[in-house]
């Protein structure tokens, strides 16, 4: 892919109108044409963290530039909140996508944490739901019966669940045996502690943080764009943070195939009486039947009607 005097990289710095892609011969400060997209998928950001990109050498006015960027293998995406008809790319050419949330201070709605599996599930990323600030729970009426729901509910579904706190450091080497060896998406509501994950996974990196709102208990953006660390001592080990986000608009789902991003859902449609089985009202629905007798999540069923309405109404089509 690359011109004899280019050179390949991965991008592990994106600041909006710069990126950062590091090559053999070190990290190269680079930026992107006006006009540079990848053909078929229309974002608002044409390269991500995690690409493996071309670099041709600094011109006459000392700039890099991006040249070319090789087929991902897979990435996350999500509606951008500034363009309703683009996407946003969150990262690229990732092993597991790790989602950070919390039961408390802020309260994670069942709904983002299934959109973000569901869409890890849509582009075969492996998901993992890590569950931080565990020692709030305590001071929490029935907190730990929450937890323990919760860590059940996705651990049932087929998801590794890894409760954590990084305040106090409790389960945290669960969470470093988990993402060792792999490139990882950690992602995430702002305000449930992913940068003071990523200072204890990575000491001495000293990520911003930031104190809960009182007013709406929430976050506050504390990251501001999306970056590659390596971690220490593990040789092919890093981590993918990016600033947290407060909605997760799935991307381009086909209302047909919004089942087969539940695991759960997609097991059971194989004993619907109709193969084209939407699970809404049709007689002899194998999921219907489940949820009835609990062995469906209403929570995972409500997640997946809300799926199928943006599916329906199209807000999250290809503009094109």
């Amino acid at each position: 892919m690359s011109q004899p005097d280019e050179t390949t990289g991965r991008v592990v710095r994106n600041t909006g109108a710069h990126y950062v892609a590091e090559t053999p011969a070190g990290e190269i400060n680079c930026k992107v044409k006006g006009n540079f997209r990848i053909r078929g998928l229309r974002t608002t950001n044409p390269v991500a963290v995690g690409d493996i990109v071309s670099v041709a050498p600094p011109g006459p006015d000392g700039t890099a530039y991006i040249t070319a960027i090789e087929p991902r293998r897979n990435y996350i995406i999500r509606r951008s909140i500034n363009l309703s008809k683009q996407a946003h790319i969150i990262a690229a050419n990732i092993d597991r996508a790790v989602l950070v949330a919390t039961l408390a201070h802020p309260s994670v709605s069942t709904n983002f944490i299934d959109r973000f599996l569901a869409t890890a599930e849509a582009y075969r990323v492996p998901a993992l739901l890590c569950i931080n600030k565990t020692d709030l729970l305590a001071d929490e009426p029935d907190g730990l019966e929450l937890l323990h729901a919760v860590e059940h509910l996705y651990r049932t579904v087929g998801y590794e669940v890894v409760s954590v706190s990084a305040r106090t450091g409790q389960g945290m080497e669960n969470l470093r045996k988990a993402l060792a060896g792999k490139t990882s998406l950690l992602c995430g509501n702002s305000g449930v502690g992913k940068s003071t994950i990523v200072n204890d996974l990575i000491p001495g990196i000293e990520q911003r943080t930031a104190e809960i709102s009182a007013v709406h208990d929430q976050g506050m953006h504390t990251t501001t764009f999306s970056e590659l660390f390596h971690l220490p001592g593990d040789p092919t080990g890093c981590i993918i943070d990016t600033p947290g986000i407060r909605g997760f608009g799935t991307v381009d789902f086909e209302r047909a195939d919004v089942g087969h991003y539940f695991p759960e859902i997609f097991e059971l449609s194989h004993d619907c009486r109709f193969n084209n089985c939407t699970h809404v009202h049709e007689p002899g629905c194998a999921v219907l039947a489940a949820i009835d007798e609990g062995r469906v999540a209403r929570s995972r069923y409500a997640s997946y009607l809300s799926i199928l309405e943006d599916a329906d109404e199209g807000k999250y089509r290809k503009p094109f």
